[in-house]
């Protein structure tokens, strides 16, 4: 009974019924004026003297055939007072009128919003923001013009956000898009700027980029949100096991614009951690009552809720039965820390939906760190997590004694990387890692990833020409372009080493067409896939003749010169130096899971169109990578 919350719920039933009951007492007795709070004799002014009557109005009439008297009625006859008109209440009305009981079980935004006095928005007025221009990526800190694409027609925007669906095959290009689509950025002009934010975080989503997604929504105020914006926003919280972060839009938002499962479970949950427990627990075992969901998924909300207030305990969570997981199982059963069963974690497989679990659970703190490496490994692959990061996690199992197996291995093999005394160690540490990640889901490119630093603090030598490629290709996997180009004078002509400075290198200019026929000629790949794209991307980048590009292309039975609406729309947007378009189309272009899916053309326009609107950078890198993982 000393609980506030109850004593706030309660009082306001209290004055909600009261209000009621003075409601239809008005009704009846329309007529009757309200009582005065004053002391007798302060609410009667003083009457009113009245006139001397003049001799004529005093004056009867001389005649019985005079005028009709004008004497006062009698003061027994009743005065009539018409009621004034006003809006009438119909006996249905009043019987839709919530009863005490329900009034009890209503939450404090329900009574809000049973009175009308439920906010728009839940941010004053001063500190609301502009949505002109929403995004978390300012110019200034590298994201794309804020009228990058605001002349450009909104069909044609809208067009390419929602084509871009999954994947991208090149890890600088979904590092490139993830930039650009959190951009501080207008619209198009007749692109509502809501719908423009929710197709921008849909695509982040589908890039598993979720703390953007979530970081880009969160521009928004919540009042602004709608359907589209709120579906979006629920994928990245969901994904992030950041349920109450959702609680703003959820509990500001009436109950009767969703009425999915997954929103009356966010509503309970919601409800738990505004302090009002008793109604969660209430709305909680009804919908187990109706059966609107499965029964692991209202357990585990029944967790999540409880963890609100320790007191109420927690539901048993019982795996027996369940045959799939589900974005709301991995996320509530990651957030209260139950272990989700292995053989759950593995039917999901590798693909689309195998990867969310992948990319979801490399970001998760609430899992151990072993259990996350192997996550963490694909996120750094991917593109999603950095090499720092990817470092950061390793280091951090390094430190920790409890921490065996292979994870610990790999922890003490990258710090041999680094600190080994002798060069051919530390060289002999990174092979071991990138043998162990070859199976890492993304090739084994987050090995190099993992090792790039290391890799830089290996000085040229001749003595490691055999290693010359890998350690390039490692190097510009964290954009280290410079160290790199440091071994043109060691690596042979026509090898790895030399196609990647050839290409990675920012003072490269011509190409030597000799050391390009040897590189042709050792090719080893299937159809010729590095050649191609090695040929593509030095095109692409300015570094051939048109007559070299033209033979090359011959020879590989390429062709760069075909012409598609993808291509059109790219190359206008280079000409006219649109950064923010190009990034768009370039990563519209790259989708997919492997590189086996992207084609020397695409290769060929992307480097170009990039390089024309001044983001040569990423152009080299993402031309590196094309050889490099082709």
């Amino acid at each position: 009974m000393n609980n506030p919350h109850y004593w706030r719920n309660g009082a306001a039933s209290v004055l909600l019924c009261a209000g009621l009951l003075a409601l239809a007492t008005t009704l009846a007795r329309a007529q009757d004026a309200p009582e005065s709070l004053l002391p007798p004799g302060f609410d009667d002014p003083a009457p009113t003297p009245s006139p001397m009557p003049t001799p004529a109005q005093t004056r009867q009439p001389s005649s019985p055939s005079g005028p009709a008297s004008t004497a006062p009625p009698s003061i027994s006859e009743p005065i009539v007072q018409a009621v004034p008109d006003g809006p009438v209440v119909s006996r249905a009305e009043l019987n839709r009128l919530p009863t005490v009981e329900e009034l009890e079980n209503l939450s404090t935004d329900q009574l809000d919003d049973l009175l009308g006095l439920k906010p728009q928005y839940d941010i004053p007025p001063a500190a609301r923001r502009s949505l002109d221009a929403v995004g978390i990526v300012d110019l200034s800190e590298g994201g794309m013009p804020t009228a990058g694409v605001a002349r450009q027609p909104a069909q044609l925007v809208r067009a390419v956000l929602a084509g871009t669906k999954g994947p991208l095959v090149s890890r600088w290009g979904h590092i490139l898009l993830r930039r650009t689509l959190a951009s501080r950025m207008a619209p198009p002009q007749g692109l509502d700027p809501v719908d423009f934010a929710a197709l921008r975080a849909d695509v982040l989503n589908s890039m598993g980029e979720f703390a953007a997604a979530r970081a880009l929504v969160q521009d928004v105020d919540t009042g602004n949100w709608n359907t589209a914006l709120t579906s979006v926003a629920l994928t990245s919280y969901i994904a992030s096991s950041d349920l109450v972060g959702a609680c703003p839009a959820v509990r500001l938002q009436t109950d009767g614009e969703r009425d999915d499962p997954r929103w009356l479970m966010l509503q309970a949950i919601c409800n738990a951690f505004a302090g009002e427990g008793a109604l969660a627990s209430s709305q909680l075992n009804a919908a187990q009552g109706r059966e609107i969901a499965s029964e692991i998924d209202l357990l585990l909300a029944q967790r999540y809720a409880g963890a609100a207030n320790a007191a109420r305990g927690g539901a048993v969570i019982e795996w027996e039965g369940v045959d799939e997981l589900t974005p709301w199982r991995f996320a509530l059963a990651t957030a209260v820390g139950e272990a989700i069963p292995e053989d759950l974690r593995e039917a999901a497989g590798e693909g689309t939906r195998g990867r969310y679990y992948a990319l979801a659970g490399a970001a998760a703190p609430a899992l151990s760190l072993p259990k996350r490496l192997n996550d963490v490994a694909y996120a750094a692959g991917a593109g999603v997590f950095s090499s720092s990061a990817y470092i950061d996690i390793l280091s951090q199992i390094y430190a920790d004694n409890a921490i065996g197996g292979a994870p610990a291995e790999r922890a003490a093999d990258l710090r041999a990387a680094y600190v080994a005394a002798e060069k051919s160690e530390r060289i002999a540490a990174m092979r071991r890692l990138w043998d162990a990640l070859e199976d890492d889901g993304a090739d084994g490119y987050a090995g190099r990833v993992l090792t790039a630093y290391a890799a830089a603090r290996i000085a040229p030598s001749s003595s490691y020409g055999d290693a010359a490629g890998e350690l390039i290709t490692s190097m510009l996997a964290a954009g280290l372009d410079r160290d790199a180009a440091s071994w043109r004078a060691v690596v042979a002509d026509g090898s790895l080493g030399w196609a990647l400075i050839a290409l990675a290198d920012p003072d490269n200019g011509t190409v030597d067409e000799g050391a390009l026929d040897d590189f042709l000629d050792d090719d080893e790949s299937a159809e010729l896939r590095k050649s191609a794209f090695l040929v593509a991307g030095l095109a692409g980048l300015g570094r051939l003749d048109e007559d070299g590009v033209s033979d090359l292309a011959d020879r590989l039975d390429v062709d760069l010169d075909r012409e598609t609406r993808w291509t059109r729309t790219i190359t206008r947007a280079a000409r006219f130096e649109n950064t923010a378009l190009v990034a768009l189309l370039a990563g519209l272009g790259m989708q997919g899971e492997s590189w086996t899916q992207m084609t020397p053309l695409h290769l060929f326009h992307i480097t170009r169109a990039l390089r024309i609107s001044g983001l040569e950078a990423e152009a080299r890198m993402i031309a590196a990578e094309a050889v490099a993982r082709g």
